[in-house]
């Protein structure tokens, strides 16, 4: 889709064609609708994180809970979004072995219990062996303060967001 064909839908199409850009939360793309014209896809970007950035504390809390456990859910969660699912098996998250799920496991039961919600890291930018390096960061989070870590899942939710709208529109 074009950002000429972005700026043309009507605000029922917006928001169903670009819903899903943060994790079960539509109220963003409702939001953001509402300030089209975009004059680009930098724009279309700022303009989605510019909302959420906006957003109250227990309204930026929900979206990082909306967020599916990092291969603890993949393939058994049905509240698993098409592309929390492709983005998880990109990672190799949907292959773990017995010993790495045990791991991922124990990993997001402490950094809950911790934080009370899920940890959130954008997997499309792990690089190569994504899993080990999400394991380890995973670790290095579980020393962190509760703010910083909201402040880091929101951080790592704008870079899923920016990706997923690079997906969908092209310039």
């Amino acid at each position: 889709m074009t950002l000429d064909e972005v700026n043309a839908l009507t605000p029922a199409a917006f928001v169903a064609e670009f819903s899903g850009i943060y994790e079960h939360s539509p109220w963003i793309a409702e939001k953001a609708e509402k300030k089209r014209p975009f004059s680009s896809l930098s724009a279309m970007e700022a303009a989605f994180a510019s909302i959420l950035k906006q957003a109250d504390h227990s309204a930026k809390h929900a979206l990082v809970c909306a967020h599916p456990e990092l291969g603890h859910r993949a393939g058994i969660d049905p509240a698993l979004s098409e592309d929390s699912a492709q983005e998880q098996g990109g990672a190799g998250l949907d292959r773990l072995t017995a010993e790495e799920y045990d791991r991922f496991h124990a990993l997001n039961a402490a950094y809950r219990a911790k934080f009370g919600m899920p940890f959130v890291i954008c997997v499309r930018k792990a690089g190569k062996a994504p899993k080990a390096i999400i394991l380890e960061e995973m670790s290095r989070r579980l020393n962190s303060t509760a703010e910083n870590e909201l402040t880091e899942a929101l951080a790592q939710i704008d870079a899923i967001a920016s990706l997923r709208l690079q997906d969908k529109v092209k310039v």
